[in-house]
């Protein structure tokens, strides 16, 4: 009934199972994948004809993670699962990302990929899996797919690489990056790192290459037993047009991409599209014609672009390859934010806001390795306007989550413990005009509103992004590339990170012909453009203001015994919702005793500070403190001086002359002044009122006056 083939390495020092043929076989290709105990199920399926009028290849990615993989059920009121989590949102484009490039060209049928986390054994993350289990089920689909490509996740600790570390053991290493590619090479990498310097960036990536070989060497082995025979794909031969096109409209193209200002080079090119449309449009079949000619035209742009920058040396804009576009920085354009930051890089501008919050205002995040708080919070958005464009907005795309991501792995390594800032921190990027790596104005951003905030930043973090045009034995890697140079180009490659190192470093390459000699140069080169800026921005603040803003909450932090945590809390939150409810500030006690009150009011956290010490402080000898007389008696008074703990004020402590009758001093209510004496025998306190000045609170010699 089945017929089942197999493939087990070991690999990074645990099994790695490839299997075909029991799950799933109505699909193209499906694999199921095993890594330690992480399984993750992989199909491939493909429409049996091309979808028309499309200038672009249909590819759907889609991870998912079910909650029986680790043994839950979901959360909320549905119980089950709803759309897709951030990561599933992210791992779904790490998938795309490296096979996009690797369909064959002129392929133009629907295509979709899920893979879905059936089994997680908490040591082994399901994100590499997955890319292992979609790139086998693609090469034996018969789905024209020019891999296999592998994957593998590095690590960093006492200066060495690790391959696919723990989960658990990734918290001790400083870097933590995913490489993705051919046997040839790289196509994609994803990582975040601790100011690691270049030479060890490019060192992950080269032995992460190295590592997934043998997982390459698995699924060919795999693919040769029982791989579908591949489609045919009908590539037309436009050359005819596409020469004609070229005599047409190919000056005028060349002229607008001379264009400085990109809506006026936009209307040029529009202009020479235009023209050639209405020359080559044949009414008998104007859809069919109006595709083919569309697409000749992207292949004119894309050789006009290109071999100008490797003939000239120059940049669309009249750039040199390594020159940075003007930046205008800015802080403190708003006047309720707690921190804010224009940067302007050319034509490209992020509105970067920063928001201090609580312990109240960290997210719950529902992950299959369990629920945990997250305090460091970054969002982007992109409306259709920055573009000047008209589009849907409300909702979240993959792209936003994922620069928004990447701008957050990019700051993360420099913000400060949280037992010394113990805020929520939120970000929120509106790009308000793109051309060209609006995520890398996003880091500068919020570097930039974080220090406005009066967040103790390590250092200041820049971003800038790369791009790549080679043809053959030429190249020339491109600083800060514009939008065009994105798309017409082979590579773009953003890095971020400070003037120690890199703390983030992302990785798209369409074509499969770089070597480690350009990657090394396009980070050296990329260091001397992240230099530069962080030097611009310097001109705006150069390092994170002293005083938060009036606006923005203060916490104080303390430290009680945990055996006194009980007492602060109180039966049923008894005390510490007194507190809350008489001062006005928000009290959050940890398990390990920390206690953080907060408040925009510093009367409030002084008097909560004051209050939770009372309970948890014990008194010390010598002191004077504050008190109210709670019971008067014969021999003295009782008076309360420290939270909950009561004294004895005795008759003859009460004032400094002989007093016949103690509510001649004082009675039941009256606020006093009172010094700790000591302890008597039996551990009961012993105050005194006449050695303390009432009116002032200083100490008094009682025996002055009757000198």
């Amino acid at each position: 009934m089945f017929n089942i083939h197999r493939e087990e390495i070991t690999w990074g020092g645990r099994p790695l199972i490839i299997e075909t043929g029991k799950i799933a076989r109505q699909a193209d290709g499906c694999v199921l994948v095993q890594y330690g105990d992480t399984t993750v199920l992989a199909t491939a399926t493909a429409a049996r004809q091309p979808k028309q009028g499309l200038d672009f290849f249909p590819l759907t990615v889609n991870y998912q993670e079910k909650t029986y993989a680790a043994g839950k059920i979901p959360g909320g009121f549905f119980k089950r699962e709803a759309r897709p989590s951030e990561k599933e949102t992210l791992v779904s484009r790490l998938i795309d990302r490296p096979i996009r490039p690797l369909f064959a060209k002129g392929f133009q049928n629907e295509t979709q990929v899920i893979a879905t986390v059936l089994s997680h054994d908490m040591e082994n993350d399901p994100d590499i899996v997955a890319l292992v289990a979609v790139s086998a089920a693609l090469t034996i689909s018969g789905i024209p797919f020019m891999g296999p490509i592998g994957a593998a996740r590095v690590g960093f600790a006492n200066g060495e690489y690790i391959l696919n570390p723990s989960i658990e053991s990734e918290t001790e290493s400083s870097l933590d990056l995913v490489v993705a590619g051919t046997q040839d090479a790289v196509l994609m990498v994803e990582s975040e790192a601790k100011e690691l310097p270049e030479d060890v960036m490019l060192g992950a990536v080269m032995f992460g290459h190295r590592e997934f070989q043998p997982v390459i060497d698995a699924i060919i082995n795999l693919a040769e037993k029982c791989a579908k025979e591949p489609r045919p794909v009908d590539v037309p031969d436009h050359s005819e047009i596409e020469g004609y096109l070229n005599d047409l409209v190919e000056a005028k193209v060349r002229d607008a991409y001379a264009i400085a200002d990109k809506q006026e080079r936009q209307e040029a090119v529009a202009n020479a599209r235009d023209e050639a449309k209405a020359a080559l449009v044949k009414d008998d079949d104007a859809t069919a014609t109006d595709q083919i000619i569309g697409n000749a035209f992207k292949k004119l742009e894309k050789n006009v672009v290109r071999n100008s920058i490797l003939d000239t040396g120059k940049r669309i804009d009249g750039r040199d390859l390594d020159t940075v576009r003007p930046i205008v920085s800015e802080v403190g354009l708003l006047p309720r934010a707690h921190g804010t930051a224009l940067f302007t890089r050319g034509e490209t501008q992020a509105l970067v806001v920063t928001t201090l919050g609580t312990s109240d205002d960290e997210q719950f995040i529902d992950a299959l390795e369990g629920t945990y708080k997250e305090t460091f919070l970054l969002h982007y958005n992109f409306p259709p306007y920055s573009v000047g464009e008209v589009g849907r907005t409300g909702f979240t795309s993959r792209r936003e989550i994922g620069h928004g991501k990447l701008a957050w792995r990019a700051m993360r390594a420099v913000l400060p413990p949280r037992e010394e800032f113990p805020y929520t921190i939120r970000i929120v990027s509106e790009i308000t005009e793109s051309n060209g790596s609006s995520s890398m104005a996003t880091v500068c951003g919020a570097s930039l509103a974080m220090m406005d905030a009066g967040v103790p930043l390590t250092r200041p973090v820049a971003g800038i992004a790369m791009g790549l045009i080679k043809e053959d034995d030429r190249y020339a890697v491109l600083s800060d590339i514009l939008g065009d140079e994105d798309h017409l180009g082979d590579m773009d490659f953003k890095v971020a990170g400070t003037e120690e190192g890199i703390t983030s470093l992302q990785m798209d390459i369409k074509i499969t012909g770089i070597t480690e000699e350009i990657m090394q140069i396009a980070l050296d080169q990329a260091k001397g453009g992240r230099v530069h800026i962080l030097g611009e921005m310097a001109k705006a603040l150069t390092e994170s203001r002293e005083e938060m803003g009036e606006y923005a909450p203060r916490i104080e932090t303390l430290k009680i015994p945990v055996d006194k945590i009980r007492e602060v809390i109180g039966t049923g939150g008894k005390i510490i919702r007194q507190i809350v409810e008489e001062t006005g500030a928000k009290v959050n006690i940890t398990d390990d005793g920390t206690v953080n009150i907060s408040s925009s009011d510093a009367k409030s956290i002084e008097a909560a500070i004051k209050w939770v010490k009372s309970i948890t402080d014990e008194p010390e000898a010598g002191v004077i403190y504050d008190g109210v007389v709670v019971k008067v008696v014969d021999f003295g008074a009782f008076v309360n001086f420290f939270g909950p703990k009561d004294g004895l004020v005795h008759i003859s402590q009460l004032a400094p002359q002989r007093v016949g009758k103690v509510t001649d001093i004082v009675n039941e209510g009256d606020k006093v002044k009172v010094k700790l004496l000591g302890f008597d025998d039996r551990g009961k306190v012993k105050l005194s009122m006449k050695v303390v000045d009432q009116e002032t609170g200083e100490e008094i010699d009682p025996n002055k006056d009757a000198d």
